[in-house]
């Protein structure tokens, strides 16, 4: 199969390198805003080439759309517009009513499978991409009823290639979970390092005394703002209702120290443990 990947970044760098090493695409053409990028893809063998649109449009048999969501807004009824009945065309966007919406009517709205591959770390840009990034996690296939029976079948044989299992949802459950598990953790981590550098100005001594805990907690405020602010712009309401939670929960903490109930906060830290039962 020959794979088109548009947007070489972590998400398509390393599914870049997964077609390659499963053996399903025999050839991967790279197509990015920044040809830096595309230099760093082919240094790193994580492309076989880079092409203008238009040619690798022509070339491929499945076309990834691998960019910020914002840029997916305008790319992807224009790749609707010259995709052919051949062709599979499937996105790794993190929200999805914004987006389907905007293609619900097309003529060839079948050709495209909306795909949310749940993976990735902190790390953008094509020095981010490594092997098996996706083994083990779950692809979300959204309204998938709106897609022809081929082009899902190559979607998940796409994904399943790189060890992922699959999980089905209608475009607004997709962007409300997403925000309850996904987006809500990325703001919890900005704020928190924010809270920390307002607070403590001796880098020093953030370095030196900085637990694993604190570590784990922290790493996602490094990734891109360039990625994740068309995220919230697009599940702005979603994100709005869970972060409200979150303030109330904070909240709630914050008075029962005020009050000094221990035991109060004790029982709430023990209500929290029982997501271990979930997560295991």
């Amino acid at each position: 199969m020959i794979v088109g990947i548009i947007g070489i970044g972590l998400i398509g760098g390393s599914l870049a390198i997964s077609l390659k090493e499963s053996g399903l695409a025999s050839h991967v053409i790279g197509i990015d805003a920044c040809q830096a990028n595309l230099d760093k893809a082919v240094r790193r063998r994580l492309i076989d080439e880079d092409l203008p649109l238009g040619e690798a449009l022509s070339a491929c048999e499945l076309i990834v759309l691998a960019t910020p969501m914002d840029a997916m807004l305008t790319l992807l009824p224009d790749l609707l517009d010259r995709v052919g009945a051949q062709q599979t065309l499937v996105d790794v966007g993190s929200t999805k009513e914004t987006l389907l919406e905007l293609v619900k009517n097309h003529p060839n709205r079948g050709r495209f499978v909306a795909c949310h591959p749940m993976a990735g770390t902190e790390f953008s840009g094509p020095e981010a991409a490594v092997p098996n990034l996706f083994t083990g996690k779950t692809c979300v296939i959204v309204d998938a009823q709106d897609s022809a029976p081929d082009a899902v079948d190559t979607a998940k044989r796409v994904f399943g290639s790189a060890g992922m299992r699959f999980t089905h949802l209608d475009r607004c459950a997709h962007d409300l979970h997403c925000a309850y598990v996904s987006h809500i953790s990325h703001i919890a981590s900005f704020a928190l390092a924010l809270t920390v550098l307002e607070k403590e100005k001796d880098e020093q001594r953030i370095f030196e005394l900085a637990s694993s805990g604190f570590g784990s907690t922290v790493r996602l405020a490094k990734s891109s703002a360039d990625m994740w602010v068309p995220i919230f712009r697009q599940n702005r309401d979603h994100v709005l209702d869970v972060l409200d939670e979150h303030i109330e929960q904070l909240s709630r903490f914050r008075t029962q120290l005020i009050k000094r109930d221990f035991e109060g906060f004790h029982a709430r830290i023990e209500r929290a443990n029982q997501i271990e039962k979930i997560l295991k």
